[in-house]
């Protein structure tokens, strides 16, 4: 065992977290990790997942990154909050349990609150209440009215959504000059709860789609309902668009994807877009606009954050329209350093969680004491 706790010590994607717990539970099947990157700014919060990983160490490796992705990404948001994230190694459509889920709760409350979980690609809204029986670290599922003024069940994707939107938007004025997206061409990489809700914001606002998703269902739903035009899973990166928008899995920026890339903007939702950090670099030197993912992404985190706040509809629709003039800001100190906007958004979201005050401190264990 300590040969292994030194291999993740090691491991590439170990980056000084500060806490990384494994469970299992052989009467449900659950085999789960929770990871803690960092802390500085307040709890950790970050979605659970749960994904079918080839292997475990594919799991360790995807929780290590996208724990590290929400200290980022609430830093850069501004929020009081650390970043943390949880795996389930599993099949979502045919191993999740309600059993299953209680065992994940009880995991969650034996960590005594340094994480909340919420919502993330595998698990729902009913499935953060199953564990919530079990433990208070759970967020995003109360009922309320959401930041758009509709009925809201604590689901974070339309603030996701939102916020990518708003993003993209702002990626689009600063590479192409552009005021409006009507005609714009957008290649959609997953479809599902984040992805439609872009999809549907977007061709309201005039653009054209092309989408792809690996199941069926969710490519229909696109071109029933949006008139999207449906792409096969080798194509849709590669599409002559304007845009490609990944959001599902992370790692799709690679040395195979981005020279074969044709459009002159990347902006979706997916976490960790970039296989490797000199990724970034890469992009930069085809031209093509990167809207680093924890920039463009965090209206989710917003929106659970403020619900636990109790803050009004308004409140956080204020805060996830400031994602498009954080965009903005990363863009232009890109043009004027030289620097990649991946390498311009660390610099800033480190400023700000290292730089961390005992005021915000004191705010956010106010905000994990409340339920």
């Amino acid at each position: 065992m300590g040969e292994d706790f030194t291999m993740l010590f090691s491991h590439p994607e170990f980056d000084n977290h500060e806490h990384l717990s494994f469970f299992c539970d052989p009467e449900t099947g659950l085999k789960a990790i929770v990871a803690i990157h960092n802390t500085s700014r307040g709890p950790a919060l970050g979605g659970c997942r749960m994904f079918p990983y080839a292997s475990d160490e594919e799991a360790v490796r995807d929780v290590l990154r996208l724990s590290r992705g929400m200290t980022y990404k609430s830093a850069l948001a501004n929020l009081d909050l650390g970043g943390g994230k949880s795996v389930i190694i599993g099949d979502p459509r045919k191993q999740k349990t309600e059993a299953l889920m209680e065992a994940m709760g009880r995991h969650l409350e034996s960590l005594g609150g340094q994480y909340i979980a919420a919502e993330d690609s595998g698990t729902s809204v009913p499935d953060l209440k199953v564990m919530g029986r079990h433990t208070s670290h759970v967020a995003g599922i109360a009922s309320r009215t959401g930041f758009d003024g509709n009925p809201s069940n604590g689901d974070p994707s339309p603030a996701t959504a939102y916020g990518t939107f708003i993003g993209l938007k702002a990626a689009v004025k600063h590479k192409l000059g552009r005021d409006d997206l009507n005609g714009l061409k957008v290649a959609i990489q997953g479809i599902g709860n984040v992805g439609f809700r872009l999809a549907r914001h977007l061709k309201d606002a005039g653009a054209d789609l092309w989408v792809y998703d690996i199941h069926d269902d969710n490519m229909r739903r696109a071109v029933d309902q949006l008139g999207a035009k449906p792409a096969a899973a080798e194509d849709i990166l590669s599409l002559p668009v304007d845009v490609v928008a990944p959001c599902a899995m992370g790692a799709v920026l690679n040395d195979d994807s981005i020279p074969q890339l044709k459009a002159r903007i990347v902006a979706g939702a997916a976490n960790n877009l970039l296989e490797h950090p000199e990724h970034d670099a890469m992009l930069q030197d085809r031209g093509v606009l990167y809207a680093p993912d924890f920039a463009i992404n965090a209206g989710g985190i917003i929106d659970v954050f403020y619900e636990r706040a109790g803050a009004t509809p308004e409140t956080v629709r204020a805060h996830v329209d400031t994602i498009g003039d954080t965009l903005t800001e990363i863009f232009n100190r890109s043009d004027r350093s030289g620097r990649p906007t991946g390498e311009i958004a660390n610099e800033l979201a480190e400023e700000r969680f290292k730089k961390h005050t005992a005021g915000a401190g004191q705010a956010s264990e106010r905000l994990a004491r409340t339920g």
